[in-house]
């Protein structure tokens, strides 16, 4: 097990005398046990510094996820509270992907407090959280127009926007009746959900994965899936769009 983990740390652990090496074992025998909310907590309160550091410290990444998310309309300013919040969320959001894949927890909280590489993970997961709770926000007539500017955008649809109408049906936000019957539809398409607070935060990490999230914002940081966007098309008043 301990070829797994970083050499620093195989020859720290290797170094303990007896009686240290028990008081690991326990922290160990303790973590392991504990529930996956419990492990967050933990994980939250013993590393959060560590890992603010560095994300600061990766400017680059820092700067271009701040100038995305202006480019979105999104008024969040990446500072520490900012910073310290999205990493205590992070910690919630892996525990809730334990329902959905069990061993995925500790791998992605230990990935990010043991690689290097990985300082950017979680200003990524930012930008794409802060993109999709924007898509939960928007009502499906502005939906459609933001996908309707992709690249792909079946891909688009398919991988965001049916996933977030989905979680809006079921959770009554967006209730679709007489769907074939104009006025009707036109009511509950062009309206956008009032949902903001926890509860916005809790939709999107029902329905999407910490990893799904982060991939979102690593794609646009890294234009690998550039992601347009344009204010006054997708927001301009819906007469303009239906008469």
């Amino acid at each position: 097990m301990l070829e797994k983990v970083p050499q620093e740390a195989k020859e720290w652990a290797e170094g303990l005398d007896w009686q240290r090496r028990r008081y690991l074992l326990s922290l160990c025998h303790l973590l392991c046990g504990a529930s996956p909310d419990i492990q967050a907590s933990f994980l939250d309160q013993y590393t959060a510094d560590g890992l603010l550091a560095k994300i600061i410290q990766d400017y680059d990444t820092y700067y271009k996820v701040q100038r995305h998310l202006d480019g979105f309309h999104i008024q969040t300013n990446l500072n520490d509270k900012v910073l310290r919040q999205y990493i205590k969320q992070f910690y919630i959001h892996s525990a809730q992907d334990v329902r959905r894949e069990p061993q995925k927890y500790l791998e992605a909280a230990l990935r990010l407090v043991l690689s290097p590489e990985e300082k950017s993970y979680v200003l990524n997961y930012i930008l794409g959280f802060e993109l999709i709770k924007l898509l939960f926000q928007m009502s499906w007539l502005q939906q459609e127009r933001f996908y309707s500017l992709q690249n792909n955008q079946e891909d688009f649809y398919n991988t965001y926007i049916k996933p977030v109408q989905y979680s809006q049906r079921v959770n009554g936000l967006v209730v679709p009746k007489d769907e074939n019957t104009f006025f009707s539809q036109r009511e509950f398409y062009v309206k956008p959900p009032k949902i903001s607070g926890k509860r916005l935060e809790e939709l999107v990490m029902v329905t999407f994965t910490t990893d799904a999230v982060s991939t979102l914002g690593f794609s646009i940081v890294r234009n690998i899936r550039p992601v347009p966007f344009d204010y006054d098309y997708i927001y301009q008043p819906a007469q303009e769009r239906i008469f």
